[in-house]
């Protein structure tokens, strides 16, 4: 995401939240970039912050918690729709690339592009549009740290605290 002020980084079990906003009319949400674990210290810039980091420990206590948040989220037209999309999908649920590809007359490479781009992730679910045969990518990773938080939040989502546990398609 380039090298944006950060107003906040949240501690996880999955990663470090590091957490752009942006002031109009009112606070929102306009990045999330995912550090590793203990990388930065923790810090709250604004009562903003203080309420984000309230609804991402309520999302930990309870994975089908819906975030409360404002947020601006930055895209073309077919971003935006995909990414409302992925808003509408349950937690403990999943769609494939080609799902959402079939409902937007589009591919499963164009959906998957628009997931890499996601510029919230977390507070957009990108996590929960999974490939065909196994769980995809996730921000343009197919392995590595980044690629297992992506595996933490659908086993979170799906009640399977064992990091060993494989998840399934629907």
């Amino acid at each position: 995401m380039g090298m944006k002020s950060i107003q906040a980084i949240i501690d996880t079990p999955f990663a470090q939240l590091a957490v752009q906003t942006c002031r109009q009319s009112q606070e929102f949400v306009i990045g999330i970039d995912f550090l590793s674990i203990g990388s930065r210290q923790p810090f709250l810039s604004s009562r903003f912050t203080e309420l984000l980091a309230v609804d991402i420990e309520r999302y930990l206590k309870n994975p089908a918690y819906r975030f409360e948040m404002a947020f601006l989220a930055h895209g073309t037209e077919f971003q935006q729709a995909v990414w409302q999309i992925m808003q509408n999908i349950e937690a403990g649920k999943t769609r494939t690339y080609g799902d959402v590809a079939r409902e937007l007359s589009s591919s499963p490479r164009a959906v998957g592009n628009a997931c890499r781009c996601n510029p919230i992730p977390l507070l957009i679910p990108c996590h929960r549009i999974v490939a065909k045969k196994g769980i995809g990518g996730f921000a343009g990773h197919r392995s590595g740290d980044i690629f297992d938080i992506k595996s933490w939040l659908l086993r979170h989502e799906a009640g399977k605290f064992d990091q060993k546990t494989e998840i399934k398609d629907e």
